[in-house]
């Protein structure tokens, strides 16, 4: 007994400017090209379930392009696996905020799929003695939570869920987005499932044993580097999704190759360097990228750089390697000390970034409004407005 375990697929996500030559957002093209990818593993694997834990497109009103795509696979899967349950739930990107919005997922009930929009729906397959649990953002949303137990005399029992697990998601990337819902480890009762499959971290991760996020299958997010950093620290190597034995436990990390590499590349330091010598570092180390730079995702940071160093730099050789890459972002630090512009209570002098973090951490806020959410997109646009200012 075999399952498919895909998750955040965020389908119309579009990045950057680069166009393919048919007018679509080249960030697009590569987002649908990685589920492509990962249907024609799941029709290889023939997997008896595939199970989507959330968040299959980027907005609640994607693009039409989006919606022919989305229906185009599943009908892959259906035509490839005419036996297979396919079971799709909502994530908090493909949920309306609103109850009279409603959702493009149900199209996809047309082809067979099982979809759960707002309420957890347990789906019983006595054919395949299994019983899923398909619990959806919005269900976790309300103050009377769905009781995550099995139910059933079927003896595989799956978990279905799209969420946060407290304690796994980094907090430097956390309630990004419209952000998702905290669930408390114990809410999950781990011991009690064949398996948890588990969908809005974009990280493929093992929570517990037999729990899981697939993670997402490309970089989706407006902090790739973030998302890069936290999968080094989890030693995980790129993209894909999770083939899962149910009885006997065993989970399989299934690639999927990507268009394009995402580079965070080692920082450099300008301390008391000549403008001509950032200048000469800059270039050697994009040179000694294997494989090059040409049509790849790469970010530099350089710190200690003063404002005025960062306005001689050679910016023609700058556009250059900007108009080569699908997206190099330069990113300037200047020295600490030319930030400082509050006193905290101990005398340290406070950065712009820290005495907009406390206010913002401060500020009163509409009971619905997650707090970690609003504080992360203040402080992102003000990193945003620095970069510029430095570039």
């Amino acid at each position: 007994m075999k399952i498919a375990h895909l998750a955040d697929a965020h389908l119309g996500f579009r990045q950057y400017y680069r166009q393919t030559p048919l007018g679509i957002n080249q960030r697009e093209a590569d987002v649908a090209n990685a589920l492509r990818v990962a249907v024609d593993g799941v029709l290889a694997s023939r997997p008896d379930a595939v199970l989507m834990a959330g968040d299959l497109f980027h907005s609640v009103r994607p693009t039409n392009a989006a919606i022919i795509f989305a229906y185009r696979q599943f009908q892959r899967l259906r035509d490839g696996l005419p036996e297979a349950p396919i079971i799709v739930i909502a994530g908090n990107h493909d949920t309306p905020r609103s109850s009279e919005t409603g959702s493009i997922l149900r199209l996809y009930e047309e082809l067979g799929v099982d979809v759960a929009l707002d309420e957890a729906r347990r789906f019983v397959y006595p054919s395949l003695d299994l019983s899923v649990l398909a619990v959806p953002h919005q269900a976790l949303r309300g103050a009377e939570r769905p009781a995550l137990h099995p139910e059933g005399a079927s003896t595989h029992q799956v978990l279905l869920l799209h969420g946060e697990v407290e304690g796994v998601y980094p907090q430097e990337i956390s309630g990004a987005a419209y952000g998702g819902v905290t669930v408390r480890r114990d809410e999950v009762h781990a011991g009690e499932w064949s398996y948890v499959a588990l969908g809005h971290y974009h990280v493929q991760y093992q929570v517990e044993p037999r729990v899981w996020y697939a993670g997402a299958l490309d970089y989706v997010t407006t902090n790739p580097w973030g998302e890069l950093r936290d999968e080094q620290r989890k030693a995980v190597a790129g993209k894909g999704w999770l083939l899962v034995d149910l009885p006997g436990g065993t989970v399989t990390r299934q690639p999927v190759p990507l268009a394009r590499r995402v580079l965070d590349l080692p920082p450099l330091y300008a301390d008391g360097l000549r403008i001509d010598d950032i200048d000469r570092m800059l270039q050697e180390r994009l040179a000694a990228i294997p494989g090059g730079y040409a049509d790849q995702i790469v970010r530099q940071v350089v710190f200690n750089v003063p404002r005025e160093s960062a306005r001689q730099l050679d910016h023609a050789a700058i556009r250059s390697v900007k108009a080569a890459a699908l997206h190099f972002q330069l990113d300037l630090r200047r020295p600490e000390s030319a930030r400082g512009i509050g006193v905290d209570a101990g005398g340290r002098r406070q950065s712009l970034a820290e005495l907009l973090r406390d206010y913002l951490a401060r500020r009163p806020l509409p009971a619905d409004l997650d707090r970690d959410a609003f504080v992360a997109a203040g402080s992102s646009l003000l990193d945003a407005v620095i970069r510029d200012e430095d570039g």
